[in-house]
């Protein structure tokens, strides 16, 4: 996600939107697949953030099936892993790894919110980021790699949970209570919009729904699916929160760097044991 846009006044949403406009924001904030939005407004946001999960379901299996269909062909594992990341990234033009690599900066550079902040909307990668990017994507295609050198199966389920539980981190930095760090742009349109027992209640069905999609594997491989989300949870909070704390909130650029981090974590918790 992007602060490229201003959004509304952060003021409790007094309305709903439908589950179409959910789709529809969701779908085109955080991916590049052809979906109009209709409406730009707190309760929109609010419904879309929920259903982040849901556009992450969608650029899982797309990234699954490119891995997949490169081993049926004949690649090796590591081609279809380094292709299986790459969907992703193209999928939402690079804007999470941008986030992440932005944060990452603000992070690192030891200054004041505000010049942290400056820093975290220049248009140039700084030595933070690009250390982060580079370990980042290695560390995800080491993972693929690996998954997909056991069986396509179980590389296409990571895909698919991993780029859940990524949209899932963004739903849970969405919930209310959490600040945005500045008034405009796309973090501020979405922070605090999601009630706090909704994004409870979607990271356990999807804790669960992981579980459930690894069952035929076996039950070790449905624990492991159900101890990924979380654990990419957990890391994506801790991220949240040192975030907040560094930053006075949350940006567009936090909530691609969170979407990174559970998406990594995910992959290595699916690679042990």
């Amino acid at each position: 996600m992007k602060d490229s846009f201003d959004g509304p006044p952060t003021t409790p949403p007094a309305e709903r939107a439908s589950f179409r406009d959910g789709v529809r924001f969701a779908f085109g904030t955080l991916t590049v697949l052809p979906a109009r939005i209709t409406r730009w407004d707190r309760p929109a946001a609010r419904t879309g953030m929920a259903c982040a999960p849901l556009a992450g379901l969608v650029v899982g299996a797309l990234a699954a099936l490119a891995g997949v269909l490169l081993l049926l062909l004949g690649a090796g594992p590591l081609l279809a892993a380094a292709v299986t990341v790459a969907v992703p990234a193209a999928l939402t033009r690079g804007l999470h790894l941008d986030g992440l690599a932005d944060t990452a900066d603000g992070l690192g550079s030891a200054k004041p919110a505000d010049e942290a902040l400056r820093i975290m909307k220049q248009s140039d990668i700084g030595p933070f980021g690009v250390i982060a990017l580079v370990l980042v994507l290695l560390v995800q295609t080491a993972a693929l790699f690996e998954l997909y050198a056991e069986s396509w199966v179980r590389g296409a389920l990571a895909t698919v949970i991993a780029a859940v539980t990524a949209r899932l981190a963004m739903t849970l930095a969405s919930r209310d209570g959490v600040p945005a760090a500045r008034p405009g742009g796309l973090g501020a349109a979405v922070a605090g919009v999601v009630p706090r027992p909704v994004a409870v209640a979607l990271a356990a069905l999807v804790t669960v729904a992981a579980a459930a999609a690894a069952l035929p594997i076996g039950l070790p491989a449905a624990a492991r699916a159900a101890a990924a989300v979380l654990v990419a949870l957990l890391a994506s909070q801790l991220l949240l929160r040192r975030c907040v704390r560094r930053f006075d909130g949350v940006t567009g650029d936090v909530f691609g760097a969170l979407a990174e981090v559970a998406a990594t974590t995910a992959l290595v918790v699916l690679t042990l044991g």
